[in-house]
């Protein structure tokens, strides 16, 4: 094979890869869009029957408290924020790392 035959498949397969990694970001955009479409018709369904039901409101209120912690999102429910300590809770503190008290050899020919 020559040099010249060689670049120009090698061109090729660059440009195959580019429309594969195209393709594939517009698969991976349509499902995130059916997945975030989806969301929405199951909220869309659960809050009207929530408006229908007073039981089943309160149930799912519970559930909505219990699993929103973030202060926009309860206010989207008209949820109290959580108290300081509640949010610490419910975030790992982070662990402290070790001090690094190992010391290196001396290099040769160092005491």
């Amino acid at each position: 094979m020559t040099n010249d035959k060689l670049e120009k498949l090698l061109e090729q397969r660059k440009a195959i890869d580019a429309r594969i990694r195209l393709e594939q970001n517009r698969e991976n955009d349509r499902k995130r869009k059916a997945d975030t479409r989806r969301k929405i018709l199951a909220g869309a369904a659960v809050l009207d029957e929530a408006s229908k039901h007073p039981a089943y409101k309160e149930k799912l209120y519970k559930l909505l408290a219990s699993f929103l912690t973030r202060p926009d999102d309860r206010a989207l429910f008209g949820l109290p924020a959580l108290p300081e300590t509640a949010k610490q809770e419910s975030k790992p503190e982070p662990k402290p790392q070790a001090e690094h008290t190992a010391t290196l050899p001396p290099a040769d020919g160092e005491k």
